[in-house]
Order: C-alpha cells, then sequence, then structure tokens
C-alpha cells in the first residue's frame, strides 16, 4: 500500500477506535456545534469532504450533501469508514495527497485532522491541496479544540500530550494570518455511564492528567467542551493558499 509522507497514526481514535466510537457518541449532545457548523458552511444539496474522516462516525450525518466523500490515511480505520451506512465514498488519501479531482468538492471539513500548525509543523501544503480540490465558492471548516474555554480545555493545558499539538495562540495567529476566521463554540461531552467517561478521558490523557479530575467529579457524567471553528475561504483560483 502506498505510503502516505504526512500520515502520522493518531494517539487516540488510531490506538482504540473502539473507545473512540464512544467518544464521538457523547459529542455535543445539545446539537451547537453541529448547528454551528451548518452556519458557516451549508453542505444541503452540496459536495462534501469529510478529511481525516477516522473510522467514518460522521459520514451519515451529511444524508443531506449531494454527495459525501471521506478521506482517511490510516489503512486501519478506512475499512471501518467504507462499512458505514449512508452511501458516502471513503477513500485511502491525506491532507496534502487528497485522490479528488481539481475543484470538485463545495464544502470540507477537517475534524481534529491534520491542521494543527505550530512552529515545528507548517500546514501550509494541506491547505494548499484543500484549495486545489475546493470549487470556487468552497469552505474549509476545521473543528479544533478551544484551548481557554471549557472543562476540557483545562484537562489540555495541564498535558503533555497536548503539547504536541501547538498552543491556542499560535493556531489562532496561523490561521488569521492564512486569511481565516475562528469562532469559539462552547458545548460538551455526555457520557450514557460512569465507565464510558472514564475510559474515554484515559485514552485522550495520561493517568496522572485524567486521574486526578475523575477522583475531584466522581459523579460527573460529562463536562464542558470548547471548540475551536476555523472557516477558510481561498482568496483565488489554484494551489496558491495566503
Amino acid at each position: 500500500m502506498t505510503e502516505l509522507s504526512d500520515f502520522v497514526k493518531a494517539g487516540n481514535q488510531g490506538v482504540n477506535p473502539a473507545v473512540y466510537e464512544i467518544e464521538n457518541a457523547a459529542i455535543d449532545p445539545d446539537g451547537t456545534l453541529w448547528a454551528h457548523l451548518e452556519t458557516v458552511a451549508p453542505w444541503a444539496g452540496r459536495r462534501l469532504l469529510d478529511l481525516g474522516c477516522g473510522s467514518g462516525f460522521w459520514l451519515p450525518r451529511y444524508a443531506d450533501a449531494a454527495q459525501v466523500i471521506g478521506v482517511e490515511p490510516d489503512p486501519d480505520l478506512l475499512p471501518l469508514a467504507q462499512a458505514r451506512p449512508g452511501g458516502a465514498q471513503a477513500l485511502r488519501g491525506s491532507a496534502e495527497h487528497i485522490p479528488l479531482p481539481d475543484a470538485s468538492v463545495d464544502v470540507v471539513h477537517a475534524r481534529f485532522a491534520y491542521f494543527f500548525p505550530d512552529p515545528d509543523f507548517d500546514a501550509t501544503p494541506g491547505l494548499h491541496e484543500v484549495q486545489r480540490v475546493l470549487a470556487p465558492g468552497g469552505t474549509l471548516v476545521v473543528i479544533d479544540n478551544d484551548h481557554d474555554d471549557g472543562e476540557f480545555a483545562e484537562l489540555l493545558a495541564v498535558s503533555p500530550w497536548a503539547a504536541k499539538q501547538g498552543t491556542g495562540s499560535y493556531i489562532l495567529d496561523w490561521w488569521r494570518e492564512h486569511g481565516a476566521t475562528s469562532e469559539a463554540v462552547l458545548s460538551s461531552w455526555s457520557f450514557e455511564t460512569r465507565a464510558d467517561l472514564e475510559t474515554v478521558l484515559r485514552l485522550e490523557f495520561p493517568a496522572d492528567v485524567a486521574d486526578p479530575w475523575l477522583r475531584a467529579h466522581r459523579h460527573r457524567l460529562g463536562l464542558s467542551y470548547g471548540y475551536m471553528v476555523h472557516t477558510w475561504r481561498p482568496r483565488g483560483p489554484g494551489r496558491h493558499a495566503a
């Protein structure tokens, strides 16, 4: 199988897709984030690409799109995405190697995938490739963590694992310099059982971060979660993103 130079196996879904499935099911129970995504770049009747779709959990949620395509670099997750109901097409590729023609999609979603700019990682090549596949007037929407608001942000602030994805201020500056708008959306996670919450937090954080929070919140089934949504529209045709 062809190697993708920008593929880095995810430390959560790539390690334990079954637990990540529980996490996905707990996200945004009131639909706050989802409503925001529909507002900034409606996809009904349009062609949507879920870039870095992982196991494809979200692909069926785009049922009102004219066409839904998932692209995923992890060969272990791709078959799971391809097996999702709803008729979406799932292809192997990555942010820098999208297996689609020029100007072939209208909306691109990247949910915790590739776009983690920091001083040691320049995400501009992925931005160029997204620009290539976007039709005129198209939009890239990147869903990331808000590093300032919500209980999840408090955990991120003390987690050494989170440091690998850059800091909130650097990320915001990077997107601003590239002409994107960034908006904070405060939502939550809500789990069916305490065991599910504990399992997911221990997937996302080392024990010395997750366990103290869990001990301090013994009766909780969820937590507040802040998202940062970056919305980017190319300024011109071709590969030359801002």
